[in-house]
């Protein structure tokens, strides 16, 4: 694997300023994609996943969001202090995301075609006709049939699947270097999730886009990506290749996810789930956040945020459990 990064964000913080106060949604996270791989970002629901996604893109809606510090560094460059105008140019173009829900992406006052035309158009300089014959081709790439009939429809006429392939259309119509896939199969039936999830691996190893994959699907990241991140209330908790997180997670909380993938030979009448809720978020917390959850929560843990260490090559987790006994899971 190309260890060169295509993508390096690095102290990022990003917070929400509410009526009860400054939440820090995404507090100080560091985490890279490499050319050409495939990151997992995994975590429950108010982690911090999507928002770290929308920040690489400056899509955190402003006011109340704000990034009030780090750096996103894309092929070295810092998008950061980036103007709107220079980001418009590089989302779609360079850096593509697929969005959780089609139907409130996609306009529906415009067929496909308008919608990708302009898109095309805007990055490409090509012409109109030009545009619409590459957006039946992408069509065609992503598995949609009748794709020169598809592009005059609206997409109130499309299936929910097909709505998605329309979006990952849109999204490496202009061969996107990153690709950022936020959810892509929520609201799917099983069989059009795996189509969906086997579409954008085929990308990745054809196109070779590089692809940050914001889930918390297990069984997805382990069929699919070569590294996973995994985050708790805005932060980055256990980092590693996909094999040494599975295989050997070293904070309970990754453990506890793995614990919850349903499998073929379990004889368990229930699941596993992991005790408690996400908290909520504040600047005034206090020692890990996983600590209220945690069966191993030492009386340090209560007190102390640890860091984020490595335990061993390419592996790195911020418990105490291990920094300061050692002892593994």
């Amino acid at each position: 694997m190309n260890t060169e990064r295509i993508l390096d964000i690095q102290g990022l913080r990003t917070h929400f300023f509410t009526d009860r106060g400054e939440i820090p949604a995404v507090d100080g996270i560091d985490l890279y994609v490499g050319k050409g791989e495939v990151l997992a970002v995994v975590g429950e629901s108010g982690c911090g996943k999507s928002v770290t996604s929308l920040s690489v893109l400056k899509l955190v809606p402003q006011p109340p969001g704000k990034i009030i510090d780090g750096s996103i560094l894309f092929k070295g460059d810092d998008l950061v202090p980036y103007s709107e105008s220079r980001m418009r140019a590089i989302r779609g173009d360079a850096i593509a995301m697929i969005f959780q829900e089609p139907m409130t992406s996609l306009n529906p006052v415009f067929t496909i075609g308008q919608q990708m035309i302009e898109t095309i158009r805007l990055h490409l300089r090509i012409s109109k006709k030009g545009a619409k014959l590459r957006a039946v081709d992408m069509l065609k790439l992503v598995g949609i049939p009748r794709a020169e009939a598809i592009v005059n429809e609206y997409p109130h006429q499309l299936s929910g699947g097909m709505r998605q392939r329309v979006m990952i259309a849109m999204a490496i119509s202009c061969d996107p270097e990153l690709l950022i896939a936020d959810e892509p199969t929520t609201a799917l039936d099983v069989t059009i999730q795996a189509q969906i999830l086997d579409l954008i691996r085929r990308l990745n190893k054809e196109l070779g886009t590089a692809v940050m994959l914001i889930t918390h699907d297990l069984g997805v990241v382990a069929e699919m990506c070569d590294r996973v991140v995994v985050m708790y209330a805005g932060k980055v908790i256990e980092e590693g290749d996909t094999r040494a997180i599975f295989h050997n997670p070293q904070h309970p909380y990754t453990k506890g996810l793995i614990l919850s993938i349903p499998r073929m030979d379990d004889t368990r009448e229930r699941l596993y789930s992991i005790p408690g809720n996400v908290p909520t978020l504040s600047k005034d917390m206090v020692g890990c956040r996983f600590a209220p959850r945690c069966e191993y929560v030492m009386d340090r843990c209560r007190v102390e945020l640890p860091e984020l260490e490595e335990i061993e090559p390419g592996h790195k987790c911020r418990c105490w459990l291990q920094q300061e006994e050692g002892k593994p899971l």
